[in-house]
């Protein structure tokens, strides 16, 4: 897996190319623990992602690395197939996958107005 590392400030970028699985979690979460301590927000940009599993839910909402510090995860750039695992993570476990708090802009009560 290939991923780029953009930083601009107290910001990181972090894009992966291809897919989020099992085997490409490792080097995600290594390019999460490399970002220097002076970062405190991170966002994913997944234009480039094709695919998604469990493996994705886990990384953008999983603990924080030791080390780590940033106060604000986001997500941009989601695709049909991921957004849709994040949506139905959302509607089966509200209290564990807010999709809110990845996707700022995403209004109150939307995984509700799916049903």
């Amino acid at each position: 897996m290939d991923i780029t590392t953009t930083i601009a400030g107290t910001t990181a970028r972090i894009t992966p190319y291809g897919e989020i699985d099992f085997h490409t979690l490792f080097p995600l979460r290594m390019a999460v623990e490399r970002l220097p301590v002076h970062v405190d927000d991170l966002l994913w940009d997944l234009k480039h992602l094709s695919f998604t599993d469990i493996a994705g839910l886990r990384l953008l909402f999983g603990p924080a690395p030791q080390g780590t510090r940033y106060r604000r995860v986001t997500v941009t750039g989601l695709h049909e197939q991921p957004l849709q695992l994040l949506l139905l993570a959302a509607d089966l476990f509200p209290m564990a996958y807010d999709v809110s708090r990845l996707i700022p802009d995403t209004p109150a009560g939307l995984v509700a107005r799916r049903l």
